[in-house]
């Protein structure tokens, strides 16, 4: 169990390393060559940009310290953890509609378009709202994993689907995200996405195996026992 001061903690901590990870993810994956020769940029983070990637690698960090800490099981707080990281990233993507840093390719079709000079957008040109589709995708993850919550078995399972169908949403919405290819026509997070999902199928493995070799084995039916005086044929 888990009291409210532990919860308390476990969420500030959480947040703390959430935002040092999703800035020094968003760094990497946006013109770090910048940040090298400006290195006072990268803690300004009132200057927008924010990778939540990097978030979800510091939340979970701060599971793994809070489980260590106080003793609460890893997997159950990490469950926990994911419904936390849904929400927080559906507030964090109605920021990004606001300030305009995170957009999609130009457009003729529907789009968003920024004519306030003091958003990060591009002025005066129509842009895919990727913000927009990041923050329906969060708010249905969230619905999906609070359906599921009693539901699915065994422990760490909601957080590891969770990672799986982030990681999935990232690598295609990023084919609309004006971002910086790196590798193949593939950008950072869709990298990152291939990556973190080839870790989280094995780790989804264990889990049940874990799971199956805990369950006490089905009691097999007994056999009818033969008849006394059965005729030999």
């Amino acid at each position: 169990g888990i009291n409210k001061d532990q919860l308390m903690n476990v969420a500030l901590l959480a947040a703390v390393l959430g935002i040092a990870g999703g800035r020094l993810y968003y760094v990497v994956q946006n013109n770090p060559s910048f940040y090298l020769h400006h290195p006072t940029e990268i803690i300004a983070v009132w200057q927008g940009g924010m990778a939540f990637f990097g978030a979800m690698f510091g939340g979970a960090l701060a599971v793994a310290i809070s489980s260590w800490r106080w003793k609460i099981p890893f997997w159950s707080l990490l469950d926990v953890g994911a419904l936390g990281m849904t929400i927080g990233q559906a507030i964090g993507r109605i920021g990004n509609i606001i300030n305009g840093d995170i957009v999609g390719y130009k457009t003729n079709g529907w789009g968003f378009e920024y004519t306030n000079p003091q958003t990060f957008g591009p002025l005066n040109v129509p842009v895919q709202p990727a913000s927009l589709y990041e923050l329906l995708i969060s708010l249905a993850l969230f619905l999906l994993l609070w359906n599921l919550r009693t539901r699915i078995r065994p422990e760490g399972m909601l957080a590891m689907l969770y990672v799986v169908l982030y990681s999935v949403s990232q690598f295609f919405i990023f084919f609309v995200r004006d971002n910086i290819v790196i590798l193949g026509g593939l950008k950072q997070a869709q990298v990152t996405s291939l990556v973190v999902i080839a870790l989280a199928l094995p780790v989804i493995a264990y889990l049940l195996r874990k799971e199956r070799l805990a369950s006490p084995p089905q009691p097999q039916p007994a056999e009818a026992p033969s008849t006394a005086g059965e005729a030999a044929s």
